[in-house]
């Protein structure tokens, strides 16, 4: 047979079998469509022998993006750099760094422990008609990772793990860090840029070597925190008058460690639940800052007292007075509050946080 004439037989056996998937759409019943599809399905699945899994960019009722994508996505980066031939680039970290993905459609080689598997990227484009009757694109990207089934324990669980802790600790890596502050029960952030090391720290040589040491632990002792059953996060207490170098401490710690920084102003919170929201909002891998906190609020009520009696001296009304402060001070935080904020069931979040409080 000569090649034109396999090309033409070849040709018409696909428009023929085109013709009949187009008849089988059309004229076919939903249901019988559906069972065909259904069964058709699950033979081709018992023929087949790897499997799929597909991590979907948007998930939930909200459709945020998928941390398991996120992470997936920086694992993959390294790989991309190396097998793909179309990639997608972006730059982070202060515009220094430049970082490759898989560009659409784009299929690279992984191993682990000897298995061999494969992750896809893709997308799904649905047109939506919208208010003004134009159709609007709606791109749903997904990554696939196929394996064979016989290493279906390997790949779900160790290699998956691995997967996504090394992706979130590359995202860390290439992450803008951040300074935050909290406008009532709302954090706001600007950039966090503060030159302060411990190099340039003014301080006694074996201190600053043992805070240097008990930071390298801190940030490597998660199995230990989760064997011993303990929230992962650490306490700092820092004294001293003003200009001792207590804020470039913290500056220093948060660039040593590479952890974003969340300023408290407690005087800012209404009251113990905003507290609360406050922290559940914090990320690990952060740091927050408590200033001043023996003079932000009258956590106490030990000066109150005292000012009632410094009042009744006076002649003055402490009712009176105590209604004026009522209503001049919306902050109603208490110690109890605080406590939990720290150390209490709330303060294990998130998990990798150091707290710093300025007295």
């Amino acid at each position: 047979m000569k090649p034109g004439d396999m090309f033409a037989q070849s040709g018409s056996i696909i428009a023929s079998l085109m013709f009949m998937w187009a008849m089988f759409q059309q004229y076919f019943p939903y249901q019988l469509r559906n069972y065909i599809e259904k069964y058709s399905q699950r033979c081709v699945t018992f023929i087949y022998p790897y499997i799929q899994i597909t991590f979907h960019e948007l998930t939930g009722e909200r459709l945020m993006r998928s941390e398991a994508y996120s992470a997936i996505e920086n694992y993959l980066s390294s790989k991309a750099s190396t097998q793909a031939k179309r990639l997608k680039a972006d730059i982070v970290k202060n515009n220094q760094s430049l970082v490759l993905s898989m560009d659409d459609h784009e299929e690279v080689a992984d191993e682990y422990q000897g298995v061999k598997l494969w992750w896809a990227s893709g997308k799904n484009i649905m047109k939506q008609q919208s208010v003004s009757f134009r159709p609007v694109t709606d791109e749903k990207r997904y990554y696939k990772l196929t394996f064979h089934k016989s290493q279906r324990e390997l790949i779900i669980g160790p290699y998956l793990h691995q997967v996504l802790k090394e992706g979130k600790a590359i995202k860390v890596k290439n992450r803008q860090r951040k300074l935050y502050t909290n406008s009532g029960s709302y954090w706001s952030h600007v950039v966090f840029e503060h030159p302060a090391t411990f190099q340039t720290l003014a301080m006694e040589a074996e201190k600053k070597q043992e805070i240097i040491d008990d930071l390298i632990t801190f940030s490597k002792a998660e199995e230990f925190y989760a064997r011993i059953g303990r929230a992962w996060k650490r306490g700092y207490l820092l004294y001293g008058p003003p200009g001792t170098g207590k804020s470039t401490m913290i500056a220093a710690m948060a660039n040593f460690l590479g952890y974003d920084l969340y300023d408290l102003e407690l005087t800012a919170v209404k009251d113990n639940t905003e507290l609360r929201k406050l922290l559940i909002e914090t990320s690990s891998k952060s740091i927050i800052v408590i200033e001043d906190i023996d003079c932000s609020l009258d956590f106490t009520g030990q000066r109150k007292k005292k000012n009632e009696k410094v009042e009744e001296e006076e002649g003055k009304d402490p009712q009176a007075t105590g209604k004026e402060e009522r209503d001049t001070k919306n902050s109603q935080v208490t110690l109890s509050g605080l406590l939990n904020f720290i150390d209490g069931l709330w303060s294990a979040c998130g998990g990798e946080k150091t707290n710093s409080l300025h007295n």
